[in-house]
């Protein structure tokens, strides 16, 4: 008989606990691994690289508006499945559940440095932000609201592009969202858009890139087609950088990249250059 027996081959039967997700957080630039209390302190920026990650709409809130000074507009409507797609029904209440939103924006009025602004936030974990028609009627009240009450407009865009499940309904709301930026220029009023990752499709072709001022977040994705898509159609090697804020601010479509931390400051200041005149009050 041997002295020492050897362990049994098999799996303890002591079931190792399972980590919490959402926990740690691998960089899809550096690939460095920030824990998610890091990440928050930071405003979910990898203090490693700059890779800015996406943000809910209401932590994008938190950072931008002066405190206490948000009201939320709207927030009781609803999509409907006009056209009867399939699935298209239990998806939206899927959504709902996961992210505690009606819909895939956050639109109210508050203060910015203490200027008054009516803002929409695109929340990307809402089928990818995409535009249906709720996105575009609570985007066009809030520039008729910010247009009512003399102040600015500003809207942080981060969306796949037009909801495919709405159809026709959907496109609509790229010149439904258009004109109403139309007659808010005509009133003499800034208009301000902030492009997020990724801002593709029918939000690129329509309200975000109608800015007076158009800012974007560093190496944010900014197109109408994917790049695989636009290489397949031109039959053209794409240059590199293509599609990144980058490259766009170089070729003329965004103004100014401004990192996460000097969004509110760089707001700020424009919007002391840009309204013509403190309001006297807020419309009801």
């Amino acid at each position: 008989m041997p002295i020492f027996k050897k362990p049994p081959f098999g799996f303890s039967r002591n079931k190792k606990k399972d980590m919490p997700e959402g926990l740690w957080h691998k960089c899809p630039d550096c690939s460095k691994v920030i824990h998610d209390i890091e990440l928050e302190k930071n405003l979910r920026v990898c203090h490693h690289c700059t890779h800015h990650f996406q943000l809910s709409a209401q932590a994008r809130l938190d950072i931008v508006m002066d405190s206490g000074s948000f009201e939320e507009f709207d927030s009781d409507l609803i999509a409907v499945d006009a056209l009867g797609f399939e699935g298209y029904a239990k998806k939206l209440e899927s959504y709902r559940e996961k992210t505690k939103l009606n819909d895939a924006i956050v639109t109210g009025r508050g203060l910015i440095g203490s200027y008054p602004a009516s803002a929409g936030v695109m929340d990307f974990r809402f089928l990818g932000a995409s535009m249906g028609s709720v996105v575009g009627e609570k985007i066009t009240r809030m520039i008729e609201r910010a247009t009512d009450d003399r102040a600015a407009a500003i809207v942080f865009s981060a969306s796949g592009g037009a909801r495919m499940h709405e159809g026709i309904l959907s496109l609509m709301q790229m010149a439904k969202t258009s004109a109403a930026l139309g007659r808010h220029a005509d009133a003499g009023l800034p208009y301000i858009s902030v492009l997020t990752h990724p801002t593709t499709g029918g939000v690129t072709a329509s309200f975000a890139t109608l800015g007076d001022v158009i800012l974007a977040e560093p190496k944010c994705m900014i197109g109408f087609a994917g790049p695989r898509v636009v290489k397949e159609t031109t039959h053209q090697n794409l240059p590199p950088g293509f599609q990144t804020a980058e490259f766009m601010r170089d070729h003329g479509l965004v103004d100014r990249i401004v990192e996460r931390k000097d969004v509110k400051d760089t707001l700020a200041s424009l919007l002391g250059f840009m309204l013509p005149e403190a309001p006297t009050k807020l419309s009801a």
